[in-house]
């Protein structure tokens, strides 16, 4: 009667670079670099077809579509998930409430300071002008929400949980705004506060990007392409509205532009605190990885 050979364990070197790869922190530093490098590509987009807005546009779209296809293609390959952060069923849905929201509470901060005599309209640009700002707001709204939501958030969240995932990505979101030509640290720490609650919120309570997406372009286009408004400080574009504004910084955000002012500070936050609590009426909040029964 023969022996049964003994078996031995394989080593398995792409399994194991699967399972490095997929791990949090490498997630965070691989697909984490690749997407910024892709908005560093869009940034040299922008400026090289800056009196092109037709043609800016169509890169940007292109390299978003790339972006999606990278940040799926890690999930399926590396990690070896589903992507249900990205499912599209519903996408219209999200993507279209995250537009209203975003182009709402925007809109709404400048009527405010419409009322109080601060932003004052001196007349209409050609519809033109609301053109090229699609570019940028495309760009940020896509890849910020794919990096600092869809990377950031979620891989601390996986090890510390959300509340952890909520005040690591506000903070690291808000403080890349210090990059920003005009950028002011309480004007980051206002985006930190403000976007960073409202955005992370929205992933809690959806578990998907797109109500985060469809609020960043929004708010961003509204603030560019209609009010001609400094956005993050950036510099300020020329969008359909002919403005002046002149009022205290604490209301105007100065420099920064609106996101440094107490009204969208009050207005965001508050919508992310609902949206927050939202999340945990519906169970939506992920322990920590320690708490988590097996």
């Amino acid at each position: 009667m023969s022996e049964t050979p003994e078996t031995t364990p394989t080593f398995n070197p792409p399994g194991l670079v699967c399972r490095i790869l997929g791990s949090p922190l490498a997630r965070i530093l691989v697909l984490g670099f690749i997407l910024l490098m892709m908005m560093g590509l869009n940034t040299d987009v922008m400026t090289s077809y800056a009196g092109q807005p037709v043609k800016s546009i169509q890169h940007i779209v292109a390299l978003a579509i790339a972006g999606f296809a990278v940040y799926r293609g890690y999930a399926h390959f590396i990690e070896k998930r589903s992507v249900s952060e990205l499912a599209l069923p519903g996408m219209g849905r999200e993507l279209g409430i995250g537009l209203l929201i975003g182009a709402g509470l925007y809109a709404v901060s400048e009527l405010i300071l419409m009322a109080l005599g601060i932003y004052r309209i001196n007349g209409l640009n050609p519809w033109s002008y609301l053109l090229p700002a699609v570019a940028m707001a495309l760009s940020a709204g896509v890849f910020e929400e794919l990096l600092f939501r869809g990377v950031l958030y979620r891989s601390v969240e996986t090890w510390f949980g959300s509340w952890a995932a909520l005040v690591v990505s506000s903070l690291v979101f808000g403080l890349t705004h210090l990059m920003n030509p005009q950028a002011t640290m309480e004007g980051a720490l206002f985006i930190a506060v403000e976007a960073g609650i409202l955005l992370a919120a929205a992933f809690m309570l959806t578990r998907r990007l797109w109500l985060s997406i469809g609020f960043h372009v929004a708010w961003n286009y509204t603030q560019s392409a209609i009010f001609s408004s400094i956005v993050s400080g950036n510099d300020a574009s020329q969008g359909l509205i002919r403005s002046t504004v002149n009022g205290p910084d604490y209301l105007t955000g100065g420099s920064f532009g609106v996101e440094s002012s107490l009204l969208a500070l009050f207005l965001c936050t508050t919508t992310g605190i609902v949206m927050v609590v939202l999340a945990v009426k519906r169970g939506k909040i992920v322990p920590p990885r320690w708490k988590r029964t097996i």
